[in-house]
């Protein structure tokens, strides 16, 4: 009896000892793994919006700039304006058909259409479709751009043209003006958004999250369950009232908005909402996914396995050690899992990924020091195998920044400040002689393990997507900058200390019809092309010269004073008094030219520009061949 009540209070001693080690262990376990999926759902939210926006802006770039394409042809323009001497004739509405069935069978899209401004008629690739009439629900898009001052927008909204079924549509409506600024119309194209339904639900269902964009005022725009034809406001739809200001609020294209959420759809745990402006949309990307099922998913293994080690300490102790290991399995395996599918979403994104310990200066895995080995540097403290690098493989104009940005010092600073997310673009060489566009995205973070500050950095090669953005900043035919980039490069001119003053010359071709009309297209490009040399050997290299039309042409240059700036404007009036002559045929070439005077005119571009316009039409009305300052 003794033997038994000693064995008795033995195995109880024992099973209350491991009882109580497995609630220990099972309550700082449950903890760890509940911050490390936090961080999880951080960092593949995050990724996986950049990942979206990309492909997004890849995507509406190419619609984008075909409508602008068309909404400045010069050809286009011209045959609208006769569009009220052929309201009858078959074959003006042909020819319009058939140019937009040309651009929707050279580029693939569902819908071109244009929409005269005299006659409100609806053309498309299968001719004349309808006359819009305000009032019509259908046709509000249009009558609301007549109000707007935007060169273009896009909508969602169903496609009524005979055979389309009504099929919702993404459409990007450009307006067309005429030689003197006179509203002509609307031409653009549209895209199916099944397309980008099936899109978004791809990431949603690789990622377990929720994806979609949204206009303004919330509304969904485009989700892999709604368009914006529905009319669905997301913050209702998400429970996420309580960050509408937040997320509508903000404008950065060059970064997210991260944060968590309190509430989450039906209340089940707290959301994480990851926002992203795409300024050429006038949309916000917003990524959502809820901690809830993973937090849900924790604690039906930590129930289970807790139901499994008292069953298993009640009938035998001698399997409680095999048990806790088989938990402590699981739980490994839940974090593997999480941590494999952030490495396949990273590896999908960026060409390599690195991690730094920060707090101690120095490399965090093996593959990281084999790289600044590769260089070098594989013996020496981060900070200083950074500058080893810049010197190395940084081109010389990029070190400086690099170095700064990625020092051990600012990233630190850069986390106590609240920003986990640091961004670098440079040029980079692999052989000393040839250098390539790198991007670098650094994220910051706390690691629990070693209470050190580490920064995971990912390499992204973007030699392709900045050869692009430099070549859409310039105009094909004469080099000129296109009109969008002309205002970003004024307006950041003007947005410095206002330390000098500018001045403002807007050209216009005189009569440059007659030169298309009387000798061809050929030629006419030829005159554009000769008048736009002719002003670049008025100006320095660094002055800003910009095709802001078809025909209309400015420039921005620091000025001494107002008789400098007249003068100048004589000495180009004179300049491009020329006569134009090639392949036979010739024609007398001059300008209208307006000029205005910042500040004394504006401090902002479309100041700066309507006062130059209106000075230019004062020159028109005096019989062009001049210049007017504002």
């Amino acid at each position: 009896m003794e033997k038994n009540r000693e064995l008795l209070k033995t195995n109880l001693l024992v099973s209350v000892i491991l009882v109580c080690g497995f609630l220990v262990t099972a309550f700082f376990s449950y903890q760890a793994n509940y911050e490390a999926s936090l961080n999880n759902i951080e960092q593949v939210a995050s990724l996986t919006t950049e990942g979206i926006y990309y492909q997004l802006t890849a995507l509406f770039t190419r619609p984008v700039n075909i409508s602008l394409t068309m909404a400045h042809d010069s050809l286009l323009a011209a045959h609208l304006e006769g569009e009220e001497a052929h309201l009858e004739d078959e074959q003006y509405a042909w020819t319009i058909k058939n140019y937009l069935e040309t651009y929707r069978e050279k580029y693939d899209f569902d819908s071109v259409f244009l929409v005269s401004a005299l006659t409100n008629r609806y053309y498309n690739f299968n001719g004349i479709d309808r006359i819009l009439t305000e009032g019509d629900p259908e046709n509000v898009w249009y009558f609301d751009m007549l109000k707007d001052d935007l060169e273009y927008s896009m909508n969602v909204d169903n496609d009524e043209v005979n055979g389309a079924d009504n099929a919702i549509t993404v459409f990007v409506n450009c307006k067309i003006y005429g030689p003197d600024r006179d509203f002509l119309g609307v031409v653009g194209v549209g895209m199916r958004v099944s397309y980008l339904k099936e899109f978004l639900k791809s990431y949603e269902e690789k990622y377990h999250l929720n994806a979609c964009l949204i206009d303004e005022n919330g509304v969904i725009e485009i989700s892999s369950e709604h368009t914006g034809y529905s009319r669905i406001d997301w913050f209702q739809t998400f429970e996420q009232e309580s960050i509408r200001s937040q997320v509508l609020g903000w404008k950065e294209d060059s970064a997210n908005l991260e944060l968590w959420s309190d509430t989450a759809v039906g209340g089940q745990g707290r959301s994480y909402v990851v926002s992203r402006y795409i300024p050429e949309l006038s949309w916000h990307l917003v990524v959502e996914q809820n901690n809830g099922a993973i937090v849900s998913e924790i604690k039906d293994r930590l129930y289970q396995t807790g139901v499994i080690i008292i069953a298993i300490i009640i009938t035998v102790l001698v399997v409680i050690t095999t048990v806790l290991r088989n938990f402590n399995r699981q739980i490994t395996q839940l974090m593997e899992e999480r941590q494999d599918a952030f490495k396949r979403a990273t590896e999908q994104l960026y060409d390599n990924i690195y991690e730094l310990n920060i707090t101690r200066n120095r490399y965090a895995n093996k593959l990281t020091e084999q790289y600044f080995g590769s260089l070098g540097a594989g013996d020496l403290p981060y900070d200083q195998g950074l500058k080893v690098i810049a010197e190395k493989q940084i081109k010389e104009e990029y070190r400086e920044g690099y170095v700064s940005t990625f020092t051990p010092e600012n990233v630190i600073r850069q986390y106590e400040m609240g920003n986990n997310h640091l961004r670098y673009d440079f040029k980079i060489t692999q052989d000393g002689s040839r250098y390539f566009w790198m991007r670098i995205d650094a994220y910051i973070f706390f690691s629990q393990e070693d209470e050190c500050i580490h920064m995971f950095t990912y390499r992204k090669n973007i030699n392709a997507e900045k050869e692009k953005e430099i070549r859409a900043s310039f105009d094909e035919m004469t080099g000129f900058l296109t009109k969008m980039e002309t205002e970003r490069e004024i307006t950041a001119l003007l947005s410095k200390p206002a330390a000098e003053v500018y001045a403002f010359f807007l050209f216009d071709v005189d009569n440059f019809k007659q030169a298309n009309d009387s000798c061809g297209h050929a030629f006419g490009d030829y005159c554009i092309r000769e008048f736009t040399s002719i002003i670049r050997t008025h100006f320095r290299v660094n002055d800003v010269l910009g095709r802001v039309g078809g025909d209309e042409f400015a420039a921005f240059i620091p000025a001494p004073d107002s008789e400098w700036v007249e003068d100048k404007a004589k000495e180009l009036s004179n300049a491009l008094r020329v006569t134009c002559t090639e392949g036979g045929k010739s024609w007398e070439m001059s300008a209208s030219i307006g000029v205005s005077i910042a500040p004394i005119d504006g401090n902002d571009f479309d100041t700066l520009y309507q006062k130059a316009d209106a000075a230019l039409y004062q020159t028109k009305q005096r019989g062009k061949n001049g210049y007017t300052i504002a």
